[in-house]
């Protein structure tokens, strides 16, 4: 009898993670995704991930990584399970882009279980329903067309990418209206001390010019970078 070719195992269920820092999830809520743009040239998810209905809730907490392939959503239904309150689903479609994984009915158990919003690098279904719901999800857009118990395998608890950006198990999440940026959770910490403190600089320096007009030019810096080179050309 022909013995089976080897095959590596269908579900694969990495090591939890640990816990972000509850100080580190409340600084990161005080930030919006556009002050992290204003100093990071990674970590935001392309814009192809758009908040569904554009029900987007400033949201901040723990990656839970998934791994589903094509019309299969086993994984992500038993990923549900494992998740802790605050965690958010990441979840990468391996270029899938034609199966919803997520409607109201698999966000209904995610928020049971404590999980607060997900990030599909695919479609959702049952956009409608999901915003009524109140669970936040950031997609590429909605399907009609959902996955099934296909049993083709899947992970958890893994590295995955999403939007164009690596996301570690545990990794911190933020996300809104105006995208989504992932990053580990040492670097989350010292990127929101710095958007807040230049939060609170640009907040003085207006205050402290109150209404008088000042060209943008100014403002910026643009002037004094154009001026530098005009100047060395007269």
């Amino acid at each position: 009898m022909t013995k089976p070719l080897p095959a590596p195992k269908k579900y694969v269920i990495g090591d939890a993670p640990p816990p972000l820092d509850p100080a580190l999830i409340e600084t990161l809520k005080q930030c919006e995704t556009t002050m992290l743009g204003h100093i990071l040239y990674w970590g935001a998810m392309d814009t192809g991930i758009r908040v569904n209905k554009g029900f987007g809730p400033r949201i901040a907490g723990r990656a839970l990584t998934v791994q589903i392939p094509g019309p299969c959503s086993v994984m992500l239904h038993y990923a549900v399970g494992l998740a802790q309150p605050g965690d958010i689903l990441v979840i990468d479609r391996l270029g899938d882009t034609r199966h919803a994984c997520l409607g109201d009915g698999v966000a209904a158990a995610a928020m049971r279980q404590g999980i607060i919003g997900a990030i599909i690098d695919g479609p959702c279904t049952d956009g409608e329903e999901l915003a009524e719901l109140g669970f936040p999800v950031w997609c590429r857009g909605v399907s009609p067309m959902t996955t099934r118990m296909a049993d083709l395998g899947g992970r958890a608890q893994v590295p995955v990418s999403v939007g164009g950006v690596p996301v570690l198990p545990g990794d911190a999440i933020l996300a809104d209206a105006d995208g989504v940026y992932a990053m580990q959770a040492d670097e989350a910490a010292r990127v929101a001390d710095i958007a807040l403190t230049r939060g609170r600089m640009v907040a003085a320096r207006r205050a402290a010019r109150g209404d008088a007009p000042i060209a943008l030019a100014d403002a910026s810096g643009a002037g004094r970078l154009v001026s530098a080179v005009i100047g060395e050309d007269a």
